[in-house]
């Protein structure tokens, strides 16, 4: 793994069962195992969490025809050897090699305009459940932001993944939240290829916006669009666009972008 944030300190270490700290580090998959142990940690978290349907499910395995084209960010619990979180990324030349972003089988993306040729595409994330205390997903936004910064890129594209297994609760609750400000100011939009009709859901039923998609509201992301339906991953797939100009200052400092 081509190491780039390591942290054995409070603010990144988690509890292991004999209340010794972790030693967790983020870097960059360097070989076929380390794509295989996130290939099969995506897996694990999609069948449980969406009943995912996946081309290479019987291997247990999730992959796809972009996995060669990204590359693959993770959290090791070195204490254990094992994978505990990652994202994939990819950069606008490796789009281009491609043949585009994975996002652009779900959305039109003409309308961010020249935005779009600078694109990075952030996919695929998950973390074990075992881990979810905030301290992994900061240190994969700690990795995100070292690659930001490596190659100069201004924008981040990405899908905030919203599970259906609920029939659309939590669809309409995020959509409720955000519909207001979508092209606000005559900001970019984008449009689904395959829309999920979330309007039409019973926007009064009681539902949570994901602590994910929180996140990166509060980073200074936008949902630039109405949601896409993903038959494969059962979920409502709203578009998030983040320029590091609207990242707020708070987060700038921490990832050090100021």
């Amino acid at each position: 793994m081509l190491e780039l944030v390591r942290s054995s300190a409070s603010l990144f270490t988690l509890p292991s069962r004999d209340e010794k700290p972790s030693d967790l580090l983020v870097g960059l998959a360097q070989s076929d195992v380390e794509l295989e142990a996130i290939q099969r940690l995506r897996y694990s978290v999609f069948d449980a969490e969406y009943a995912a349907q996946m081309a290479s499910g019987d291997q247990e395995i999730d992959r796809d025809a972009f996995d060669p084209w990204c590359e693959h960010l993770m959290v090791k619990d070195l204490a254990s050897n094992q994978v505990i979180g990652t994202y994939r990324v990819l950069t606008p030349l490796q789009a281009k090699r491609a043949g585009g972003y994975y996002s652009e089988s779900e959305f039109d993306l003409s309308g961010l305009g020249q935005t779009k040729d600078s694109l990075v595409e952030f996919g695929r994330a998950c973390i074990h459940q075992d881990y979810r205390n905030g301290a992994v997903l900061m240190m994969l936004w700690s990795g995100l932001a070292a690659i930001l910064k490596q190659g100069h890129y201004q924008n981040v594209f990405g899908c905030a993944s919203v599970s259906l297994r609920d029939d659309g609760v939590t669809a309409a609750t995020v959509w409720r939240e955000v519909r207001d400000d979508i092209g606000l100011n005559n900001a970019s939009v984008v449009e689904p290829l395959h829309r999920y009709p979330v309007d039409q859901l019973d926007s009064h039923l009681p539902g949570q916006v994901p602590a994910l998609l929180k996140g990166y509201l509060k980073l200074g992301a936008r949902v630039c669009g109405e949601p896409a339906w993903d038959p494969d991953f059962n979920t409502a797939d709203f578009p998030m666009l983040l320029s590091l100009a609207n990242m707020g200052k708070r987060y700038r400092r921490h990832f050090g972008f100021d």
